[in-house]
């Protein structure tokens, strides 16, 4: 049987670093700046969505405009804020070290393929490791092709030059594993904020703590005992 993937594709915020409670912070506040309150569906409905979605969710959710001005204005006020906490330390989600280091290892070719901005994520990358990654792909990155388009997926699988099938991604929300499902790859779903169903091509684990790296080819299609 084949022991690994031609790529492991990681998600950031809720996979790897558990940014989805700073975010929440972010959004939670900006609200309160609004005069509004964030319902918790709004907010469960953002996990895994790019800054402009997430920014329309929100001013929708708090009965504001949502011309392209107030996204903007909303946009910046969140990045700020998501900046400021961003700095102060990103706590590691359980075994997601130890699945870096161990992929490391095993010069398994690594991406990060995040729906974060690429500011945010250039300061989560001093907690991450720029070395733990060949290619990082952000969500200002896609032409607003974001998860669950698989843009972000095929895009990092052709900076790698792999082929997508052959890989494995790492995702936390339905967002993204209905994005790396549609770009062909195999996914170990972990959830984080929001519960996540059993389908196709999928593994679900309870924490990265679990995930047998050295054994990941054995879950590809084409994978022969």
């Amino acid at each position: 049987m084949t022991d690994r993937p031609d790529a492991v594709l990681f998600d950031m915020d809720g996979t790897l670093v558990d940014s989805e409670k700073l975010w929440s912070i972010s959004l939670t506040d900006y609200a309160a700046y609004r005069g509004g309150e964030l319902s918790v569906a709004t907010r469960e409905s953002m996990v895994g969505s790019n800054m402009t979605t997430s920014m329309r969710m929100l001013l929708a959710d708090l009965g504001l405009p949502e011309d392209p001005a107030a996204v903007a204005e909303a946009a910046g006020w969140v990045e700020a804020r998501s900046a400021e906490l961003f700095r102060r330390g990103l706590p590691w989600r359980p075994g997601a070290r130890e699945a870096l280091a161990q992929v490391r290892e095993l010069s398994i070719p690594a991406a990060l393929v995040t729906s974060t901005i690429r500011s945010l994520a250039e300061i989560a990358l001093d907690t991450l490791g720029r070395g733990s990654f060949e290619v990082t792909v952000c969500g200002d990155e896609v032409g607003g092709r974001n998860k669950p388009d698989p843009e972000p997926y095929l895009r990092a699988a052709r900076l790698l030059d792999v082929d997508p099938v052959r890989c494995v991604a790492v995702e936390d929300s339905p967002t993204g594993v209905a994005a790396a499902v549609a770009a062909g790859c195999t996914v170990i779903a972990v959830p984080c904020e929001v519960p996540l169903e059993p389908g196709e091509r999928r593994v679900l684990l309870d924490s990265l703590e679990s995930m047998d790296v050295a054994g990941l080819g054995g879950l590809l299609p084409d994978a022969v005992a």
